[in-house]
């Protein structure tokens, strides 16, 4: 089950991070999925929720591109490490387009049910990105 898992959770990030296929998210989302935040009133719901994230950061960093350092699966839960570089080209989180490159790390522990991401717990560091676009909020 833990390659069945973890091969999920790489064409995911495959086709929905770094290629923009929305196509795909009834196939590799459940349609309750919630992807948690520090705060609860930045969670995300649903597969119509997680499209609209990846198209809101897809027209920030139009070339973002993501890359799976290591991967983790035991049970119904895989931890994913990934790194991603991108260009800052449109406005993110009201900042304005910088030109700049940047590069981040996260990682991320998703849950799966019957096939499907049910839940992910992302774990990202928001603070050294709005640092390389030169804000300091």
């Amino acid at each position: 089950m833990s390659k069945q898992n973890t091969a999920l959770v790489r064409r995911a990030v495959e086709e929905i991070w770094n290629r923009g296929n929305y196509a795909t998210l009834g196939e590799l989302v459940a349609s309750d999925i919630v992807i948690h935040a520090s705060r609860p009133d930045e969670e995300i719901h649903g597969p119509a929720g997680v499209r609209q994230f990846y198209t809101m950061l897809r027209i920030a960093f139009p070339d973002i591109s993501f890359t799976i350092e290591d991967q983790i699966a035991e049970g119904d839960r895989v931890v994913t490490r990934w790194s991603a570089r991108a260009t800052h080209a449109g406005e993110f989180q009201g900042i304005p387009p910088t030109g700049k490159q940047v590069q981040l790390a996260g990682i991320d522990i998703d849950r799966i049910a019957n096939g499907k991401v049910i839940e992910c717990w992302p774990i990202t560091d928001e603070l050294q990105l709005l640092q390389q676009l030169g804000g300091d909020r």
